[in-house]
């Protein structure tokens, strides 16, 4: 079945696989976190007034 006896070797599995843990817990939160900022700036950007768009030529260039 399950054998979860790591013997001598369980000072060094356990603290391995719950730093791994915390580690990829970490990142999904990193990530959600993220994605919620980016959700909040696309609705922001979003509900902006559009801009006048501007020809490219005319881009750079001096009156």
């Amino acid at each position: 079945m399950l054998d979860l006896n790591m013997g001598d070797y369980a000072a060094y599995v356990w603290p391995a696989w719950g730093i791994s843990a915390v580690v990829l817990a970490g990142l999904a939160a990193r990530a959600l976190i993220a994605a919620r900022r980016w959700r909040a700036e696309l609705a922001k950007l979003e509900a902006d007034e559009p801009r006048p768009q501007v020809a490219r030529s005319a881009v750079g260039q001096k009156k």
